[in-house]
């Protein structure tokens, strides 16, 4: 395991309760850093909290829905007497997937208050004493979405695409000071989330990552962002950086339809 010492005392992780964000938790705490696990669902947060306390570290937890504006200040209220090191923001899931025609303006409004909106402001609470500090990181979860859009994520694959953007402009920003930001672009991967949307793992040659290695991979390419593809999608990132746009939406469009059936 690389050195995450540099990230501690406390860590920051919304979307923490499952998933690639619970392993992460796994991860970190068995660094010894403590935690605060931010998750919409109570349940699920506090199972993950008690499997992370069990490794020895300090655990908080924050049930909050990030679309509300005061999620926000519940997470920095609970964090007002830490020393924040290291901020995942691991909460950008694809919360109303609909074709931009077919949808409401606030459905629409939730996936941007979501992945961009809740994330700027919790970025921008934390880099400040990063950056005053001398040390820190930040690392954004990404995703492939962001690369192109589709009938149904063209929303949600330009908000993924803004925070690959920010993440690069950010690390630009702070890398004089020490402070490590990362885009971690992910593809399928085996989520609770992902199997709830009714994704379809079978289809042929899509790679599929499970969540403890994608956690383990994203941790140790922290320090050399600003971006990061998880193995196994080196192809497709190639595919989609095609300047034959139309050529390339057609297909990725045939390729969702069979990811997402019922979509």
């Amino acid at each position: 395991m690389n050195d995450l010492t540099p990230y501690g005392p406390w860590a920051v992780i919304a979307g923490g309760s499952e998933g690639v964000g619970a392993e992460f938790a796994r991860e970190l705490a068995g660094a010894g850093i403590n935690l605060v696990l931010v998750a919409r669902k109570p349940g699920p947060l506090e199972e993950t909290a008690a499997t992370v306390r069990a490794l020895g570290v300090e655990v908080r937890t924050v049930a909050a829905d990030l679309t509300d504006p005061a999620a926000i200040a519940s997470i920095t209220t609970a964090t007002a007497d830490v020393e924040v090191g290291l901020l995942v923001y691991n909460a950008g899931a694809n919360s109303y997937g609909r074709r931009f025609t077919d949808g409401e303006l606030p459905g629409f409004q939730s996936v941007i208050d979501l992945n961009i909106t809740a994330m700027l402001g919790l970025t921008h609470h934390y880099a400040g004493p990063m950056k005053a500090r001398g040390r820190g990181g930040i690392l954004l979860v990404g995703s492939l979405a962001g690369y192109v859009g589709t009938s149904t994520e063209g929303i949600y694959g330009g908000v993924k695409a803004f925070g690959r953007i920010f993440a690069e402009g950010l690390w630009a920003e702070l890398r004089e000071y020490d402070v490590h930001v990362l885009e971690l672009v992910l593809g399928v991967t085996r989520t609770p989330a992902m199997e709830r949307a009714g994704l379809n793992f079978d289809v042929p040659g899509m790679h599929v990552s499970e969540p403890a290695d994608v956690a383990r991979e994203g941790l140790a390419a922290l320090p050399d962002g600003p971006v990061h593809v998880i193995s196994g999608n080196e192809r497709l990132i190639e595919m989609r950086c095609s300047t034959d746009r139309a050529r390339l939406v057609a297909g990725t469009e045939k390729v969702m339809r069979a990811l997402v059936p019922h979509a």
